[in-house]
């Protein structure tokens, strides 16, 4: 009788300490998803724009702003804005070099939660005096479950020695230039992350939060491969000729006057006339 009524009485300690849920055993588990939609910010009306008649017009050497869209949730698992701002500083100091960049800013999300759409975007152009805008977007998911070892949760010293809590992390880090005048997609690329592991009780939590940050570092660092790889593209095609943009040197829009502005027939014209003139008056 002693015996039973401890057993009872450590059991109902146990549970009520949270450190198990006896109405689940043993398959207990859960699932949680936290993510920000290109999509749904860019057209929270649902309705996709008519492809526009005339190409975007960059003006190069591009001003760059970039910044994290606004999580639908109200913090996203494992990504603090300390860690976020490390994400983008990663993603502007690669791609602050190339040719056709002049300066990469760093946004604050905050001028995107309250309003959406490209009024967002344009009014943030303006405030930064920036071409284009690069919106890094995601979503994580996060399974976790108590496999059959959870039985062995019934004691104390189970919880700290028995990996019965498993956890699946998937991750998608994507990032997109748009450029907010024309309402075109300029260029995009992401990168993806699926881990897997098993935990004691005590340490559940703290370990999924390490998964949710490495899966967020290993997408983003993928991300930045294939975005790299797809910038190189878009500069190959953009000196062929061949990209769905149109080029201007922020030079000769600034100087209509230089040489830069002159096309090579119109100096040749030019020159001649010279020539010619000099010619009459002798």
């Amino acid at each position: 009788m002693n015996r039973g009524f401890a057993t009872v009485l450590a059991l109902g300690t146990l549970a009520l300490a949270g450190c198990m849920n006896l109405a689940c055993l043993p398959y207990c588990g859960g699932q949680l998803r936290h993510s920000s939609s290109l999509v749904d910010f860019l057209y929270p009306d649902g309705r996709l724009p008519a492809p526009g008649d005339e190409p975007p017009q960059l003006n190069i050497p591009l001003r760059v702003g970039l910044a994290f869209l606004p999580s639908a949730n109200a913090q996203a698992a494992g990504l603090d804005e300390a860690h976020k701002q490390a994400l983008l500083e990663r993603i502007r100091q690669r791609f602050a070099s190339r040719r056709f960049v002049a300066d990469i800013v760093v946004l604050p999300d905050y001028y995107l939660q309250g309003q959406r759409g490209y009024a967002a975007l344009n009014g943030v152009q303006r405030l930064y005096a920036v071409d284009v805008i690069a919106l890094v977007s995601f979503d994580q998911q996060t399974h976790f479950d108590q496999n059959n070892w959870s039985l062995a949760y019934l004691t104390i010293v189970g919880a700290y020695v028995v990996k019965g809590s498993r956890h699946d992390v998937a991750t998608l880090v994507d990032l997109a230039v748009v450029e907010p005048h024309s309402r075109q997609l300029i260029i995009r690329a992401g990168g993806t992350d699926l881990r897997h592991g098993n935990t004691t009780l005590i340490d559940a939590a703290r370990a999924t939060r390490e998964a949710n940050i490495t899966g967020f570092d290993a997408a983003t660092a993928q991300m930045i491969e294939h975005f790299d790889a797809a910038l190189t593209k878009f500069e190959a095609d953009v000196s062929s000729g061949t990209a769905p943009i149109r080029i201007v040197s922020k030079n000769a829009a600034d100087h209509p006057g230089g040489g830069g502005a002159l096309g090579g027939g119109f100096i040749a014209l030019l020159l001649l006339a010279l020539v010619r003139r000099a010619a009459f008056r002798a």
